[in-house]
């Protein structure tokens, strides 16, 4: 039976580059994550595949999943259901395949009751005033909706608390460095290496 795989949450306020650093990872080569895809109530965008960019589904189906403990976390956003599905993560961390989720802090604090065994990774602008400006520079949202954000963005960082590592996205290839150094030294805890030893000694004394 394959060893049981590790499962990385990624998360942090809106405008922080969470996509851009989770893309950038993926892309080095140097991981071999299985990138959790989020299941959805909201109708696909022009391009979007299903199973590729989300599960999409109805919202009968999405609530049933809920009713029946099947999602690892979920939120409701503009009347739409977001979520994790459990039943994938589970299959894919039972393979031995780590998981690599990318969500939103609240999320992160349901999957943090489900799985208290994941590593929790916050991701951090240098400071808000730079967080402010990759908002601006979105160019998708009016300035009182981004004071909105900003606003919302300083209660999520003192939610960082309750995560195990705190990255700075100063620079995305830093970020990167840095997230890779974390896994590397969460493959070396003792409680994630002692059962192979414990196998490997058996009952001797």
């Amino acid at each position: 039976m394959a060893k049981r795989g590790m499962l990385i949450v990624l998360s942090g306020p809106s405008g922080v580059g969470k996509g851009t650093v989770r893309k950038a990872l993926f892309e080095t080569g140097a991981t071999d994550f299985s990138y959790s895809i989020s299941m959805t109530t909201r109708q696909p965008r022009e391009g979007e595949v299903n199973g590729v960019d989300y599960y999409f589904v109805s919202k009968e189906e999405f609530e049933e999943n809920i009713r029946n403990g099947e999602m690892l976390e979920y939120a409701k956003y503009v009347d739409n259901y977001y979520g994790t599905p459990l039943k994938y993560v589970n299959e894919t961390l039972d393979q031995g395949k780590d998981v690599f989720l990318e969500i939103e802090v609240n999320g992160a604090m349901q999957v943090r009751a489900n799985c208290p065994d994941a590593v929790f990774v916050f991701l951090t602008p240098p400071d808000l005033m730079e967080l402010k400006h990759r908002l601006i520079g979105r160019g998708t949202d009016a300035m009182d909706v981004i004071n909105k954000r900003i606003k919302k963005a300083v209660g999520e960082i003192r939610m960082m608390r309750n995560y195990d590592y705190a990255v700075v996205n100063d620079e995305v290839s830093q970020a990167v460095a840095r997230i890779q150094m974390i896994i590397r030294s969460e493959r070396l805890r003792v409680t994630r290496v002692m059962p192979d030893y414990e196998q490997m000694i058996g009952d001797e004394n």
